[in-house]
């Protein structure tokens, strides 16, 4: 029997792991590679990973909240949990195989990509709601912290592994260049990171007891019905879930096409692209471990507003580098602060959670960072094409920033979500 200890150290490993998805496939470098290799130009590939980008935020937006309202009814978390990590990782296998000149090459990895990125966001919606039960009373800013950090640490060394065995200028491991293959076998190395290090949480999981409902679609579909008529009873969640909504559109832009801007407009190597993802998850990674203590102490609210304020203030300064020196620069203070913004938020969140719905409500969480997602990269992509200017597309991301921060000033943080929630919570009436 696993000890709470060991399933919350394995809970912090899964986010080392599957952090090499994010890191390598969707920022760094094959995000990079489809724009370069794949696409016809590089200004095309920026517009198809925005749409595709856009495309997997619309099914995350759609299943997540279904999924994890028949999580919390059938008490298949865990299983819910191990499906969607194991098809992420397959599907990440599957894009190395996606060569130059085949046919439909670009529409197989797209689609490959969106089945991947889907994947991968539907498991976080079940692997966040163990936070609040795994995480000692009042410490669950620090270990969501401890978490994402960890997440920076193995992003980095799984860039640092890429960078030394496949893509750097004299890799441990001679593959094939003629094709790009040394560059799509990264995806190899990030499926297998992945695996090997979200094991341990996969087989520790806590097991629910039996159901005690049916955990059908209908009955699910039933329970979000009840839940949305319930949000505007949980004042505070229904706002940091709409401040959210907004701020993490900025965020997940960034990700998407950090690697694109940086090869496209400074004429970076995928090599030094890589570099470059090292610097920016070592600044992330130590500041979600800085910023986890500081956050128990005087708030996730406060915590995600300073944030916020750094991200709109680096990303224009991206926007207008005139050299790489200045770019390195905007990008390391953006990794200063994507860290704790994402820690404090996952934290906030189990705050306001109601424990009996934390699947539910972490779907909603969801739901919110990806319902509207697509207009990050659509207008990313849109600006781009219209003003032929990557730094124009850049500049989008700014608004994201300023309105979620806005909107989150309402939300009162001292406001706690109720205890043990009855069946019928949706019915009572609770005002916060």
């Amino acid at each position: 029997m696993a000890t709470d200890r060991q399933r919350l150290v394995a809970w912090c490993f899964y986010d080392w792991g599957n952090s090499a998805f994010t890191t390598l496939v969707v920022t760094f470098i094959y995000s990079t590679y489809f724009s370069q290799a794949l696409a016809p130009t590089p200004a095309a590939g920026t517009v198809l990973w925005s749409r595709a980008m856009g495309t997997s935020a619309l099914l995350i937006a759609l299943g997540s909240p279904i999924l994890g309202a028949m999580a919390d009814r059938g008490s298949n978390r865990r299983r819910s949990l191990r499906i969607a990590s194991l098809l992420c990782i397959a599907l990440t296998t599957a894009l190395t195989f996606i060569t130059p000149g085949q046919p439909q090459a670009v529409l197989l990895s797209l689609l490959l990509f969106v089945g991947a990125n889907t994947a991968y966001e539907i498991a976080i919606v079940f692997y966040n709601a163990y936070l609040p039960e795994l995480a000692p009373p009042g410490q669950s800013g620090r270990i969501s912290g401890y978490g994402w950090g960890l997440g920076y640490v193995g992003g980095i060394l799984c860039l640092l592994a890429a960078l030394l065995l496949l893509v750097g200028n004299q890799p441990l491991l001679p593959l094939p260049t003629t094709t790009g293959f040394h560059v799509r076998a990264t995806n190899l190395l990030t499926a297998l990171w992945f695996l090997i290090f979200s094991l341990p949480f996969l087989l520790l999981a806590p097991a629910e007891p039996q159901p005690q409902k049916s955990g059908s679609i209908a009955a699910a579909l039933a329970d979000l019905k009840a839940t949305f008529r319930a949000l505007r009873q949980f004042r505070q969640v229904t706002r940091f879930l709409l401040a959210h909504l907004i701020y993490n559109d900025g965020l997940v832009t960034i990700f998407a096409f950090g690697g694109i801007y940086a090869a496209g407009t400074f004429g970076m190597t995928i090599a030094e692209v890589v570099l470059f993802g090292i610097a920016l998850n070592i600044a992330a990674g130590l500041g979600a471990f800085l910023f986890g203590h500081l956050e128990d102490a005087i708030g996730g609210k406060r915590i995600i507003l300073l944030t916020l304020a750094g991200l709109t203030i680096a990303t224009l300064a991206a926007a207008m580098a005139p050299d790489r020196f200045r770019f390195w620069l905007a990008g390391l203070t953006v990794g200063l602060f994507v860290g704790p913004n994402q820690s404090a938020s996952r934290a906030l969140m189990g705050r306001l959670t109601p424990p009996a719905h934390r699947a539910q409500f972490f779907g909603f969480f969801t739901l919110s960072g990806k319902v509207t997602s697509f207009l990050g990269p659509v207008l990313l992509g849109t600006a781009t094409a219209f003003f032929e200017s990557q730094r124009a597309g850049i500049a989008t991301i700014v608004p994201f920033f300023l309105i979620g921060a806005i909107l989150l000033f309402t939300v009162h943080e001292t406001t706690r979500a109720p205890g043990p929630c009855p069946q019928n919570f949706c019915r009572r009436r609770l005002i916060f």
